[in-house]
């Protein structure tokens, strides 16, 4: 990865990760078993949780995979690691003064393609540096986004 190309976005736009491009044939998961997926996800979840909000949403996606990843779940690994590659030099900066504490959050509509669940997440910012944050799929699936 050191040579590599640094990456521009955490998960390429359009990207659709699903069970479907898992290995089918014997002979891909063998071709797979020698590639660090989960190590190589597992040291992304880290440095989410630490410094990397913005990645959070990719790491959620691609987490769901580590027992049957294929090519395409591993190239959306390593273009979260190319991110990060690129970024590595960028910090917040929490300014002084007041404190001003906003919050956010945003939910899509039965997003996975695996199970039709949707994603969520929140952010919370205080004085304009990033202090809380969390991508994930609910846990229940949803038919309607007005249904009580």
């Amino acid at each position: 990865m050191e040579n590599s190309k640094r990456g521009f976005l955490p998960l390429r736009h359009g990207v659709k990760l699903s069970k479907k491009q898992s290995p089918k044939t014997d002979e891909e998961p063998r071709k797979i078993f020698d590639i660090p997926y989960a190590s190589a996800a597992g040291s992304i979840q880290y440095v989410v949780q630490c410094t990397w909000p913005d990645v959070a949403f990719a790491l959620s996606v691609t987490s769901r995979y580590h027992a049957c990843a294929g090519e395409a779940h591993w190239t959306a690994v390593k273009t979260i690691l190319k991110y990060l590659r690129r970024t590595k030099d960028m910090f917040l900066i929490y300014g002084g003064g007041e404190l001003i504490l906003e919050g956010y959050s945003d939910a899509s509509f039965q997003s996975n393609e695996d199970d039709a669940k949707s994603q969520s997440g929140f952010v919370f910012k205080l004085n304009g540096g990033v202090v809380a944050w969390k991508s994930f799929k609910q846990d229940t699936t949803v038919d309607s986004t007005t249904k009580v």
